[in-house]
């Protein structure tokens, strides 16, 4: 279990399919801001909600250049049932050996009614233009989040 990365720090870079089975790199999107957030599951009631909030908001994140990218252990095959089934409108990311979570400090211990496991803990990363993580949101508490999200991007535009 790896520790969070911090803010300041260079985002480890990744290479990941997509929901459509297409390789995604971090390193493509250098020059713009990127919303990378890990979610636990696929179509349970708050990684939907979250994911919908993304989707709701998407042109205003947009506005600010920002590219959402969701990240959980699920594959490729239930990444696009749960695209088409809410009409998500941005990439999902299949880390099916927790490798990419490992590199960010998302892969923790979870204790859910006393049963510990490892899974994904709910966090999100900004990542600014340059590659560096400008912002982490650790555990995330979905109501409100995406309103953080674009309060953060709005802070990060102001400094540069």
């Amino acid at each position: 279990m790896a520790d969070w990365i911090e803010p300041g720090a260079k985002a480890p870079a990744f290479t990941l399919k997509n929901d459509e089975g297409e390789k995604v790199k971090l390193a493509d999107l250098k020059g713009s801001p990127v919303v990378l957030y890990f979610y636990p599951k696929d179509d349970t009631p708050g990684c939907t909600k979250e994911a919908c909030a993304f989707r709701d908001r998407k042109s205003e994140l947009q506005e600010h250049g920002a590219t959402v990218l969701g990240v959980s252990a699920d594959n490729v095959e239930s990444h696009g049932k749960f695209r088409d089934k809410y009409d998500l409108n941005f990439p999902l990311l299949a880390d099916e050996d927790h490798k990419v979570a490992e590199k960010y400090g998302a892969w923790r211990e979870k204790n859910m009614y006393g049963k510990k496991s490892m899974g994904i803990q709910r966090s999100t990363f900004l990542i600014d233009s340059a590659g560096k993580v400008a912002k982490v949101w650790k555990r995330v508490k979905v109501d409100g989040h995406d309103t953080q999200v674009i309060s953060a991007l709005l802070e990060l535009e102001a400094e540069s």
